[in-house]
């Protein structure tokens, strides 16, 4: 397997459409990527569960997954399971965000997401960000709708070890979901991990990737030799 690294990666947007998304879906490569780039700057939005014990839930969850990080983080107030209905609302706060910044790397949710409310998200990111490289995190539901990866991140098994324990910590209001507890986050990594030849893995869903050997440039190979 061949191992790429970004050329530059000095912002990174992260985007849910509920409160624990984010963390559930790349908490493990966030402390990573976090504790790799010191000072790195990291914007969050999640669109719903503002003003609610959920936001503060996030608020401190993405502190704590975000070492060392210049975070800026905002919970949005629209209803929980009608983002389809708010779609104007979703893609006018994306396009806000990109008129803001130049992102190295996005971590949102993937289309494939059997969720409404994931999926409508997934598809306005790229419309707002179509130069960019998106990578879409999966989270464990009832509905069985987890499709193949191809893309890996490896955890060292201290690192989801880390990211299980700070998820039970902040996000209190939803231990009691089968889908949040540790087994269900621990076995997924591992089979994603056995997909790439680690112990522990997440994964992600990217539509395009573009593969630069040399630097581009403007001249024509039909240019050359002309008179």
């Amino acid at each position: 397997m061949l191992t790429l690294l970004p050329e530059r990666l000095d912002t990174v947007v992260l985007i849910g459409a509920h409160c624990d998304d984010i963390v559930v879906g790349c908490g493990g490569t966030l402390l990573e990527l976090c504790r790799a780039r010191p000072g790195v700057e990291v914007t969050a939005i999640t669109f719903t569960g503002g003003g609610s014990l959920r936001e503060e839930e996030e608020r401190a969850a993405l502190t704590s997954f975000c070492p060392g990080a210049r975070l800026q983080v905002t919970v949005l107030d629209l209803p929980l399971g009608q983002l389809p209905t708010r779609w104007e609302r979703v893609k006018r706060t994306l396009e806000d965000l990109r008129a803001k910044s130049d992102p190295s790397l996005i971590f949102g949710p993937t289309v494939l997401d059997g969720h409404p409310d994931r999926r409508l998200v997934a598809e306005l990111v790229p419309v707002a960000f179509p130069d960019h490289l998106v990578l879409g995190y999966e989270i464990v539901q009832h509905d069985s709708d987890l499709h193949q990866t191809r893309l890996y991140s490896p955890l060292a098994e201290p690192v989801l070890r880390e990211k299980i324990d700070k998820m039970l910590e902040h996000y209190g209001s939803q231990r009691d979901r089968p889908t949040f507890d540790a087994e269900s986050t621990a076995g997924l990594a591992r089979l994603r991990g056995v997909q790439c030849h680690a112990r522990y893995a997440e994964a992600f869903h990217v539509s395009r990737l573009v593969l630069g050997m040399a630097p581009l440039t403007s001249d024509s190979p039909y240019s050359h030799g002309q008179a």
